[in-house]
């Protein structure tokens, strides 16, 4: 299933932090919220968060990691990267393209 067939469903902020929040490590899910709060300003509440885990795990974006522990920790998978990676691109070019027309139109006032 290619990256742009997922729906990140309509928690799609939450979806987006939460993969952000694993590229390059595995986490908990007391440590996405903490992360997620340090680089984004954003407190998400446990059931946002492991509602989005769950749909998230479903589609295959990322996947539970064995441990002995009590919490379970969470990596992104290939296709997570590469769905996240199509995501910020998408939301690159929306911003870049809003930032154009506000230069544009600051320009065009007398």
């Amino acid at each position: 299933m290619a990256a742009s067939q997922f729906d990140l469903g309509r928690f799609s902020e939450p979806a987006l932090l939460i993969l952000i929040s694993l590229v390059g490590v595995e986490r908990h899910g007391y440590a996405m919220m903490e992360d997620i709060a340090a680089f984004s300003g954003v407190t998400m509440g446990p059931g946002t968060l492991y509602g989005a885990l769950a749909r998230l795990e479903k589609q295959r974006l990322i996947e539970a990691v064995p441990s002995n522990h009590r919490r379970q920790p969470y990596r992104l998978t290939p296709e997570g990267q590469r769905a996240l990676e199509r995501q910020l691109d998408a939301i690159h070019s929306v911003t870049s393209a809003g930032m154009k027309r506000l230069r544009e139109a600051n320009q065009e006032r007398p």
